[in-house]
């Protein structure tokens, strides 16, 4: 089956698939972390029930509603807020990289808003929207800057993200041109070692687990 990007048309000829519709909302801003780093944009992703990091949205059911009708839907369940969107705000289509979906397409969008907006889409998410501590554990900014002891985008990055969210991320990133291509390496390098450490520090926690006793049976 194909990996790569496809057109929103093409996409909606395949037969036998399932639809979903995700958003990234962002602004530019001029704020600044400890009144020195620049922040430089606000870009919205959300934790998931399953403890994946992802954009908001979902499942379409295109019997019922178009693409963005199914996205603004879903947008309304996870944000507690309309948010308009038009096919004009549609980035791309492709296959999900999940092998328990394989005959997922994920299409990606993408929105610029003011500042104030996407402030009243974070207090409407905590306040009012339905999904929130349920399918949706809270929205997170993407920090698109780097401190001296590697944290911020290297950070983010090192999580762990549902389906194609951290491509359709770094994609974004660079189309854009958000971060430069020499930030955006090394903040990729910096994810990696993150990665590995973290790696051998689970497989410490699991082998000191498994070397425990077992507890007594009454």
């Amino acid at each position: 089956m194909a990996s790569g990007p496809l057109s929103r048309g093409e996409a909606l000829q395949l037969a036998g698939c399932r639809h979903a519709c995700h958003l990234m909302l962002y602004c530019d801003t001029h704020r600044q972390l400890f009144g020195r780093i620049p922040i430089r944009h606000i870009i919205l992703m959300q934790m998931r029930f399953d403890g994946l990091l992802g954009f908001p949205g979902g499942f379409v059911d295109l019997s019922k509603e178009t693409l963005e009708e199914g996205l603004v839907r879903e947008l309304s369940e996870e944000l507690g807020v309309a948010v308009p969107v038009s096919v004009d705000h549609h980035v791309e289509s492709r296959y999900a990289t999940r092998p328990s979906s394989p005959r997922l397409i994920t299409h990606f969008y993408v929105k610029k808003m003011t500042e104030e907006q996407i402030l009243e889409v974070e207090k409407a998410s905590v306040c009012t929207a339905k999904d929130h501590g349920q399918e949706v554990l809270g929205m997170v900014r993407v920090p698109l800057y780097s401190t001296k002891g590697g944290g911020g985008l290297s950070m983010f990055l090192s999580h762990s993200f549902i389906g194609n969210a951290r491509s359709q991320l770094l994609d974004t990133l660079r189309h854009l041109n958000m971060v430069s291509p020499e930030e955006l390496q090394q903040a990729l390098q910096t994810s990696l070692k993150t990665q590995q450490e973290s790696r051998e520090k689970l497989q410490a926690e699991l082998t000191a687990i498994e070397r425990e006793p077992e507890e007594p049976t009454a």
